[in-house]
């Protein structure tokens, strides 16, 4: 929360109280205009956005309304001792725990300047019991919490009581918390908010919007007018100082680590106070902070924040932060929204952003100051992410923003605010529809849709109505919806929320006879979504060994030795961020674009330039497809752009069609950028013959028959019911006293799964699945429209030898890591051999 505010004039007729204008003036300060135009429109009974740049001050403008109405006299009347106090004033909601406890210690800070007799306090997961419990009872003025505290609050028998005195709700960093299922739980928490309190006022901050339309309508109830809250917009601020890392080592072809880097971003530590340094995964963070301990020769004080983390320790990182006791700390997404700590000068962010508004996001904490320009250094992982980086650097100085369009309301996430309202009181069926659709992600919601999951919180659905305890609510004789047992709502209230952490699966080694697999040793533990998207037979690498997939037993990865074959999937690097849209359009773009080379450094530009000359470099709208062979095996490398999600599912699809062709596919590799496909048959004089079309290998009617039944065949759809079961409170994780292993969840899941697709294949849990999984594991729109981008502008090089642009993914191929991007080890001798050969211009 940014305070130093220079002094600037405003025509807005506003008078402060004298504790605010006395405070101001005492530290030299002036509010700013847009800080005191949205007080004013707080004043008249508005809902409002504001958006405007780091730095700006938006904390304090989204606080300000509720500091002045708090100093006025109350109307609550004094308690009877010993009774429970009416409710809070004011619900500050923060999509990251560390963001709350930040913004108690910057707001308790002019509370406690000018006496105001407000009190403040945080409610997260990190906060302990007794404490929460107190809070119900003595409810604070401002409550600083999450989405999933405050649907725990609303699923209480006394939220009536609790929210009695609720005047204003401040979202901050609203643009990320909406698009994902924990804004989803959020709106329909606003829903019923409203219904509490129907003169609520919500304040919007953010500081990175696309769509600031689809912001306002999110903020207020709708109907079909389709209302929205008021807008203001602050434009300037300094422009951030971006560079790309110039090192003058050589910029790996492929691989996450960054470790050429290490001696670069170890000495631009030194030269600053304290630097912020993101990473994409906790894996890479974990690599990064012991990497750079190995080297810090002058034992600076380093620390590492991640949400693995336990709550004390990330606690104490944050502490030494606001402190200034810290001169770099290494870290993920929780740290990446609204943290204010002043004294950072410098933020490092290793490997490609993945996005320009993420990139904007994260080094808006540096300086942290409207009229300072932030300084950051991207690190590039990679050749191809060097022109990632400098699409997004060109993004941000243009002030491009590409934040995802908000999609409809997750049904999984609607079951579980459902039996959340009946925890607190019985419902009225039509009148919790009504409530349900005033929040913008289901104002679309059909009648129909949410009877099927009325009926599934009552009773499980058609298929499992016979089983007691999937009856969570049940009509009463006045027409109204109950929790069928008391027991109900203490289980709801230990699995609430929507996220469902990724478990990885231990990887046992069986032999094989007649079809099943049985005995054999554990090899080690895999992430669960590299198995996800296999089918029995596929082959792939870990722990140094080829290995057939068998299937998934339990929680645990079934596989036999496949030695001599081929890996069909050799290498996985789960957990990343998709690469958006936009970047992917301005990298295809600059390599269209030999004159945007200059800006890249020599060795990427030198690589561009060899690939120019040896094949051709794809214009923007086109899809470059090259083959050529390599030892006994042949090879198509194709260059989407559309990101690893898109492209695993794609290589999927084009193996089943390569099979069916009879080009005996043996396995394919996919990038953020390109996909390797490799062979027994010439692929190049398949498609040169016309035996194998391109355009029918990559005809969009592959998202038809053959995605049905790949999905069929894999495990994907298997395991995101299961999120979608734990979160919808089919299945519970934790119990009193106890708490299911993922085992137990998995086996639960898995034979309700099946028992569904069997006998109730409309089931509105498998709609849920469906509708995940082609919105995030599969990326099926964003592949669907690349497939149509394409249709008539594939162009095919049949090459003798391996391209300058093919070797990232060829390199990719020759990796053994497998369990995450943390191991990015090549086989050195082997890869400079095949890069001498592939550079040398003759």
């Amino acid at each position: 929360m940014t305070l130093n505010a220079k002094p600037e004039p405003t025509e807005i007729e506003f008078t402060l109280p004298d504790p605010f204008l006395e405070w101001f003036r005492a530290k030299g300060w002036q509010p700013r205009p847009h800080q005191l135009e949205l007080l004013a429109e707080a004043e008249r009974g508005r809902s409002m956005l504001l958006i405007a740049p780091t730095g700006a001050g938006k904390t304090l403008a989204g606080f300000l309304p509720s500091l002045v109405d708090l100093t006025r006299p109350t109307k609550r009347g004094r308690n009877r001792p010993g009774a429970a106090r009416s409710g809070i004033r004011t619900l500050y909601i923060s999509p990251l725990k560390a963001l709350a406890v930040d913004i108690h210690r910057n707001l308790g800070i002019p509370v406690e300047e000018m006496q105001l007799p407000i009190t403040i306090e945080t409610r997260t997961g990190d906060t302990p019991a007794h404490k929460r419990q107190r809070q119900k009872l003595v409810p604070p003025d401002i409550l600083l919490t999450t989405p999933e505290q405050l649907a725990l609050l609303l699923a209480s028998k006394d939220a009536e009581r609790f929210f009695s005195d609720l005047r204003y709700v401040v979202l901050d960093e609203l643009h990320s918390l909406v698009i994902s299922k924990r804004g989803h739980l959020l709106s329909l928490g606003l829903s019923r908010l409203r219904q509490l309190k129907p003169d609520i006022q919500t304040i919007g901050l953010s500081a990175t919007v696309a769509q600031p339309d689809e912001l306002r309508r999110w903020l207020v109830g709708q109907d079909e007018t389709r209302p929205m809250a008021g807008l203001i917009t602050v434009e300037g601020g300094a422009k951030p100082e971006i560079s790309i890392l110039r090192s003058a080592e050589r910029i790996p072809w492929a691989g996450h680590s960054a470790r050429y880097a290490l001696p670069d971003i170890y000495e631009a530590i030194r030269r600053h106070r304290t630097t912020l340094l993101f990473v994409n995964t906790r894996s890479q963070a974990e690599m990064l902070f012991q990497e750079l301990w190995r080297i810090n020769e002058d034992t600076l004080p380093i620390a590492l924040h991640h949400g693995s983390l336990d709550a004390s320790q990330r606690r104490r990182v944050e502490q030494a932060m606001a402190d200034n006791s810290l001169r770099a700390v290494v870290a993920t997404s929780t740290l990446d929204l609204g943290i204010d700590w002043g004294d950072v000068d410098l933020v490092i962010h290793v490997g490609a952003p993945k996005g320009a508004s993420r990139l904007a996001q994260r080094i808006g904490r540096a300086n942290h100051r409207m009229d300072e320009p932030s300084r950051a250094i991207l690190v590039p992982a990679n050749r191809f992410e060097v022109m990632e980086c400098q699409a997004a650097l060109d993004a941000n100085y243009l002030g491009a923003q590409d934040t995802p369009p908000l999609i409809d309301g997750a049904l999984d996430v609607l079951a579980q605010h459902m039996l959340g309202m009946a925890c607190a009181a019985p419902f009225n069926a039509d009148q919790l529809y009504r409530e349900i659709r005033t929040a913008a992600p289901y104002a679309d919601l059909p009648r129909e849709t949410f009877d099927h999951i009325l009926e599934f919180v009552a009773t499980g659905g058609y298929a499992l109505k016979s089983y007691e305890r999937f009856a969570k609510i049940r009509k009463t004789a006045d027409g109204t919806w109950r929790v069928s047992h008391p027991r109900i709502a203490q289980q709801y209230r230990l699995n609430i929320g929507t996220i469902v952490e990724a478990p990885e699966l231990n990887v046992r080694l069986t032999r094989s006879g007649r079809g099943k697999a049985y005995g054999g040793r554990i090899l080690g533990k895999i992430e669960e979504y590299f198995l996800e998207t296999m089918a029995p037979g596929d082959t792939f690498l870990f722990a140094g060994k080829v290995l057939r997939f068998e299937g998934i037993r339990e929680n645990e990865c079934i596989a036999s030795d496949a030695a001599g074959q081929d890996a069909k999937i050799p290498v996985y690097a789960g957990g990343k961020f998709p690469l958006s849209t936009y970047l992917a359009g301005e990298v295809r773009a600059m390599l269209a674009d030999p004159a945007r080379w200059s800006a890249l450094p020599d060795q990427v530009g030198e690589w561009l330039e060899v690939q120019r000359q040896k094949s051709v470099l794809p214009k923007a709208g086109e899809l470059l497809v090259e083959t050529f062979p390599r030892g006994s095996r042949y090879y198509m490398v194709a260059y989407p752009f559309e990101g690893r999600l898109a492209h695993q599912t794609l290589g999927m699809l084009l193996t089943r069609r390569l099979e069916r062709a009879k080009a005996r596919p043996l396995g394919f590799v996919a990038t953020d950028y390109s996909i390797g496909v490799w062979a027994l048959r010439d692929l190049g004089a398949m498609f040169r013959s016309g035996e194998l079309p391109l355009g029918q290998l990559f005809d969009e009617d592959m998202l038809g028959d053959d995605l049905e039944a790949w999905l069929d065949e894999s495990y994907l759809l298997k395991r995101t019911f299961r999120n979608c079961a734990v979160i919808s409170g089919l299945i519970e994780r934790r119990h009193p006293g106890q708490e299911k292993t993922g085992r137990q969840v998995t086996v639960s899941t898995d034979l309700i799964y099946d028992v569904l697709r069997t006998h109730e294949p409309g089931h509105i849990l498998l709609q849920a699945t469906r509708a995940d999984a082609a919105t995030g594991l599969l990326d099926i729109r964003r592949l669907s429209d690349m497939l149509s981008r394409i249709k008539g502008r594939i162009v095919h090089e049949r090459l003798e030898q391996i391209s300058p642009l093919a070797l990232p993914v060829m390199l990719e191929i020759g990796k053994e890591s497998v369990a995450g991007e943390a191991n990015d080890v090549l086989l050195a001798e082997a890869a400079d051999e095949l890069i001498r050969e592939i550079m040398e211009v003759r």
